[in-house]
């Protein structure tokens, strides 16, 4: 196993061609961090612990960082039924003007992000973290409000919604300006689920009025750290990708769905003005065979090699339910390639 190089990943979200293939993935699963790092997570030991887990799973699996939390910032809410499933509509908390001032607004300040200095001694020689959000700004509004009460709230109480999206988005803001302070933070992953299989979850419009400047905050404030800024959204994003890319001003774009855009067509269209991340789709990764897995892995590292600006990993996630055989297969492709 080669040893870690994050200038590989700050190579893809460049749009060059790193020194060897890449991997990127933005989050696995419990059992599957534990199998890669050789050891068992039982319980904290200190606020660290997870992280060593974290550094030791990704750093097996080939990668040059480690997807971490800065601090346990989250906005309250409430309960939200199942854990495995639930509707966009369960735990919402505000609903009018007097929740909305009632709610006890959470301080990214009063959260300790200490661990991220502290784990420094753990990070091996040319590994990074990779900092991802207490959610994105779009997706705690909607915890926040419900989807359904959110959608009606833009007619009936326009400014009130822009007055949540301002409490959140600020909030969200000041998280990452404290995480990208850290000198083992060598990127930061803005985690906002923007759409639905057909389009984007609030019409354009409202999304460029209302979700997107303080995207660009986000980026900007990460910019100016002198680190570069990556989005995971699901969803079909065709009509905002342009905003995505020239006004918001990612550096990289993960999550990709077959059924929506395979990762194929979306690095022809966009690979030249943005990094694309990931992209073997989460079912086809469930369902197909390690033989064809291998064999759609090599023709995208074969696509991409001379052109740069990809990383190879799947379209969302790793959650417990893909065969452990089909993401090894994924990601043994990779290794083939370096060698």
């Amino acid at each position: 196993m080669p040893n870690p190089c994050f200038a590989n990943l700050l190579a893809v979200l460049e749009r060059e061609v790193p020194a060897r293939s890449t991997l990127f993935e933005m989050f696995m699963n419990a059992p599957l961090y534990e199998e890669l790092a050789a050891m068992e997570f039982v319980s904290p030991q200190d606020d660290v612990s997870e992280l060593r887990l974290l550094i030791h799973a990704f750093k097996n699996g080939g990668y040059d960082y480690a997807t971490v939390r800065s601090s346990d910032f989250l906005f309250p809410r409430g309960e939200a039924g199942m854990k495995t499933t639930r509707s966009l509509n369960e735990g919402s908390v505000i609903h009018d003007r007097k929740s909305f001032e009632e709610y006890p607004w959470p301080n990214p300040d009063d959260f300790d992000s200490s661990r991220l200095e502290r784990i420094a001694p753990d990070l091996p020689d040319g590994m990074k973290l990779a900092v991802m959000g207490p959610g994105g700004v779009l997706e705690n509004v909607i915890d926040l409000v419900g989807y359904e009460a959110l959608c009606f709230m833009l007619v009936d109480d326009p400014k009130l919604v822009r007055d949540i999206f301002a409490e959140v988005g600020k909030r969200i803001d000041r998280y990452y300006e404290i995480a990208a302070t850290y000198d083992t933070v060598g990127v930061l992953i803005s985690n906002d689920d923007w759409g639905f299989n057909s389009q984007t979850m609030l019409a354009p419009e409202d999304m460029r009025r209302l979700v997107f400047p303080w995207h660009e905050e986000i980026v900007s404030t990460i910019h100016r750290a002198g680190k570069p800024a990556i989005l995971h959204s699901c969803g079909n994003l065709s009509a905002v990708m342009d905003d995505l890319i020239d006004g918001i001003g990612y550096d990289g774009k993960h999550s990709y769905e077959d059924k929506i855009k395979p990762v194929e067509e979306a690095y022809e269209e966009w690979g030249h003005r943005i990094a694309i991340l990931g992209g073997i789709d989460l079912d086809f990764l469930c369902r197909e065979t390690p033989e064809n897995i291998k064999k759609r892995s090599t023709a995208l590292l074969e696509r991409t090699a001379s052109r740069g600006g990809y990383a190879l990993g799947s379209g969302n996630s790793i959650p417990e339910y893909v065969p452990v055989e089909n993401y090894r297969a994924m990601i043994s492709v990779v290794q083939e390639h370096r060698s």
